[in-house]
């Protein structure tokens, strides 16, 4: 019986081969580096000063401030250090005697005022101790404002609002005027008004002064799940400790300095 080699193992396929040539590529490979998002807010050298009849008023000289997106920052410090200006300065509602502002990779210092209208619009929300309510309009018609000022047809704009008036628990109150709504529902239409436009940063500047103890707890709540649920970055003035202790991080506005609280003060970076 004639003795017949064995037959050759069969190569494998040219696809088969390329598929373990790209694998092996990929095993070598070094994982693509996540590029850093820059500061929401990125504050450098920034001075404010006023001149008086006594002669120049500092309020802040070279102030630095990085807050990075999806923060919650409590600003504290004594009445007349300058905590108002430098959220104004922030919101494009004040010019700084000096330094940089830029918000949302816009620098907006340099803004014109109807530029600095058109972004304030577009990417800040606002909510001061007074709610600053119009008395004529109801709560719906108030929330609407800012879309209707945008140029949104009004009934499609009262739509958005009654939406908005249901995330803060007063879907049943849009037909009211401010003077039929409690101090703590006049405040939170106020809040709706502020995020309507879908801001990506919130400013409040004592949103909780003007309030009792127990309605002051719930508005600010309410404030942490808007952040949370709508992704705000959010900044606010606050003389409330213990609400400021829930924020991300809290800075203090002394003396024209800006420092950062932890277990102790220390320079804000």
């Amino acid at each position: 019986m004639m003795y017949s080699p064995p037959a050759a193992a069969p190569q494998a396929s040219r696809a088969a081969r390329e598929r373990e040539s790209r694998a092996s590529a990929t095993l070598d490979q070094p994982e693509p580096a996540i590029e850093k998002q820059p500061p929401l807010i990125q504050v450098e050298g920034l001075s404010k000063s006023y001149r008086t009849a006594r002669g120049e008023l500092v309020l802040f000289r070279d102030l630095n401030l990085a807050v990075e997106a999806g923060e919650m920052v409590a600003i504290v410090g004594q009445s007349g250090a300058g905590k108002s200006t430098l959220l104004h300065i922030l919101g494009a509602l004040d010019a700084p005697s000096a330094g940089t502002v830029y918000c949302a990779s816009t620098n907006v210092a340099s803004l014109s005022p109807r530029q600095a209208a058109a972004f304030r619009n577009r990417e800040i929300g606002y909510v001061w101790q007074f709610h600053y309510l119009l008395p004529e309009f109801t709560a719906e018609e108030n929330v609407a404002m800012p879309l209707v000022a945008r140029g949104m047809n009004p009934s499609e704009a009262r739509k958005i609002a009654a939406n908005w008036l249901r995330e803060v628990d007063l879907e049943d109150r849009g037909a009211h005027r401010p003077g039929e709504l409690s101090g703590g529902e006049q405040q939170r239409v106020a809040l709706a008004r502020a995020l309507v436009c879908s801001p990506r940063l919130l400013l409040a500047d004592e949103p909780t002064g003007d309030l009792d103890g127990t309605t002051a707890a719930r508005v600010f709540e309410l404030i942490e799940r808007l952040h949370a649920d709508h992704g705000l970055t959010s900044i606010l003035v606050t003389h409330n400790m213990e609400l400021a202790q829930r924020c991300t991080r809290i800075l203090r506005l002394a003396n024209g300095r800006l420092t950062q609280l932890t277990d102790a003060a220390q320079p804000a970076t």
